[in-house]
């Protein structure tokens, strides 16, 4: 069954070229020009992803990624001329899964969608314990010592993968390839921002972490 892409961008003609490539590989595509059209087709259409802009009338992509996440969890690729670390690190707080920057290569936008959706239609389902964490990844929940931590798709995704392997160390590059199925250069720093984010929710104290272990020159592994 093709995939249906939501893209919200006030540009017609990036929404043009995004729908181009996107169609060109098979996929249906949903446009609107704001970000209240967005959110009003996403509940009318249920899209296998999001491709939002930031600048946008009415909502602003960080608004929509918001509302988005009140009530789902497809894949959101935020798409913005901003390409401050702060942007992107509240970007991807707020819940979306992927950020890159304008000008960008439309084959690379391809590229990511095609790895967001891959790894949503691959997710096991099953329950992941290690010591006080339990993740149920068909009810898609965290709980620590039986009480819940919310986490955005991409950390669910990220922990789901370290907790699969207990002590195993993962490079970023593992990390990105594991839980989209594709590495793009620039993405370690985006990594870095969900570790961080993991971090802060499930952590006594995020700076000296119990769970998250940082491995000098190497990556990331849970402890068992």
């Amino acid at each position: 069954m093709e995939s249906l892409i939501l893209i919200a961008e006030d540009d017609p003609d990036i929404r043009a070229l995004l729908r181009l490539y996107l169609e060109s590989e098979g996929m249906r595509v949903l446009e609107a020009s704001d970000g209240a059209q967005a959110l009003e087709l996403a509940r009318e259409h249920t899209p296998d992803m999001a491709v939002l802009d930031i600048m946008m009338p009415g909502l602003n992509g960080f608004e929509l990624t918001r509302a988005l996440r009140k009530y789902s969890d497809l894949p959101i690729l935020i798409l913005s001329a901003k390409s401050e670390d702060n942007d992107k690190i509240l970007g991807l707080n707020l819940g979306a899964d992927d950020y890159i920057a304008k000008p960008f290569n439309p084959v690379e936008i391809v590229a990511r969608v095609r790895a967001q959706l891959r790894r949503s239609k691959r997710a096991g389902r099953d329950v992941l314990t290690v010591r006080d964490l339990c993740l149920d990844t068909s009810a898609f929940q965290l709980t620590k010592n039986g009480q819940p931590i919310l986490l955005t798709p991409m950390e669910y995704k990220i922990l789901a993968l370290l907790m699969r392997s207990p002590g195993r160390i993962f490079t970023k590059i593992q990390l990105y390839e594991g839980v989209i199925g594709a590495y793009f250069e620039g993405d370690d720093n985006t990594m870095m921002v969900h570790i961080s984010n993991l971090r802060e929710k499930i952590e006594d104290d995020p700076k000296n972490p119990r769970y998250i272990i940082t491995v000098r020159g190497l990556g990331y592994k849970i402890e068992k």
